[in-house]
């Protein structure tokens, strides 16, 4: 978004506000409206956005108290009581906060960084990222960094779990060398024997590459470990990047190779995956990054059907499942699996497979078929949501 329309927007929305506003300055009622409507309008989903905010009274003045990442919206906020002259102090919490000491990047350490909800190993996991994602700092609490992925989710990951690097650092790492790991699953080596291993590797790990043998890339972790990497498993990213151009069919092929795969709650890895994680990780190998959730996914892309007329789909697209809106309960998208034709779809449910909506095939899925809700297709679609590696620097400049 350009400066010019930001600033019509936080304008637009300072003057709804102020055409709302309760006359009574003293009702606590009236800045728990405001609040709630910049929430509304600038971080509808807690998930990738960040507005914990709110106000109390205090010897006739207003403290504004919580934390947000969202510097727009607290400006319109503070716009908002001085143009109604209502004395306040402003605590909020900016992040990422100043402890960081500038160490706002950091790139994920193992070959699956798990990111929870809360600061601590017993919380659920809320995603994954893979080896070499670059990732925003915003706060840390004891040795929990809270972060946010490319596709913008908010979560926590241990300390072990990432390497923390100030601007410089994280732009250096994006400039040098690197190499993407394709294969599903394998490991890094300590030497060319491969006669001890440093660590396993997920389709998706990236790490930066010191030089080149005949078999092997030598490369170097965040952290500054070096491993031996097959060239056979691996490609040069930026080769990898050269020559993505995926096909219909180039999607049908990576979800295949993740048939097997384990549910799991959380997962958007090939160790393991819930329903979106796996079209997260099929998209995300065929050089898209797309958002994290079902319940976002669906929101992504061009709408291609909401009547179970399948011959409208095309490989690749994404199927949709959950409750339909009725007049007192919103829209719930629980479930999404990605269409491969001939009348099925593959999906994470209980593990990887494929189901069938053919009521006379084996694999029937009538369960998913009597909840489906419409089908999206993202793939080379635009949109603010839909991330293209071709064209965005998340892993080089």
């Amino acid at each position: 978004m350009g400066n010019h329309k930001k600033i019509n927007t936080l304008g637009i929305l300072l003057v709804y506000l102020l055409s709302t506003a309760c006359t009574d300055k003293s009702n606590e009622a009236f800045l728990t409206k405001e609040i709630q409507a910049i929430k509304t309008e600038f971080a509808p989903d807690k998930r990738v956005a960040l507005f914990n905010v709110m106000a109390t009274q205090k010897d006739g003045s207003y403290i504004l108290k919580g934390e947000s990442n969202l510097p727009d919206a607290v400006t319109v906020l503070k716009e908002v009581l001085k143009t109604e002259e209502i004395a306040f102090v402003d605590s909020i919490q900016m992040l990422p906060s100043s402890d960081l000491k500038g160490k706002t990047n950091a790139l994920i350490n193992n070959s699956v960084g798990n990111l929870r909800s809360n600061p601590k190993h017993s919380a659920e996991l809320a995603t994954q990222a893979t080896l070499g994602t670059p990732v925003k700092v915003l706060k840390r609490d004891g040795d929990w960094y809270y972060i946010q992925t490319p596709d913008k989710y908010l979560s926590w990951v241990d300390g072990g779990g990432i390497v923390s690097l100030i601007d410089k650092e994280i732009d250096q790492w994006k400039d040098n060398k690197k190499i993407m790991y394709t294969k599903t699953y394998g490991h890094s080596y300590a030497d060319i024997e491969k006669s001890g291993i440093v660590s396993d590797l997920v389709a998706g790990s990236v790490l930066e590459v010191l030089k080149t043998t005949d078999l092997f890339y030598l490369a170097r972790y965040p952290d500054g470990r070096t491993a031996y990497v097959l060239k056979t498993e691996s490609e040069p990213y930026d080769s990898w990047l050269a020559e993505l151009d995926p096909s219909l069919d180039d999607l049908v092929t990576t979800s295949k190779k993740l048939l097997g795969t384990p549910y799991l709650w959380g997962g958007t890895s090939t160790k393991g995956m819930d329903c979106s994680g796996f079209t997260k990780t099929v998209y995300f190998l065929n050089g898209m990054v797309i958002p994290r959730d079902a319940s976002q996914q669906v929101h992504t892309g061009k709408q291609i059907d909401e009547d179970q007329n399948f011959d409208k789909l095309e490989k690749g697209d994404l199927l949709f499942f959950g409750r339909k809106a009725t007049d007192s309960t919103k829209e719930r998208v629980v479930h999404v699996g990605m269409w491969i034709g001939n009348n099925e779809f593959i999906h994470a449910s209980n593990q990887v497979r494929i189901s069938s909506m053919d009521a006379k095939a084996e694999n029937f899925d009538a369960y998913n078929l009597n909840r489906y809700l419409r089908a999206k297709r993202i793939l080379k679609e635009e949109d603010e949501d839909l991330i293209h590696l071709k064209r965005s620097p998340v892993f080089n400049d």
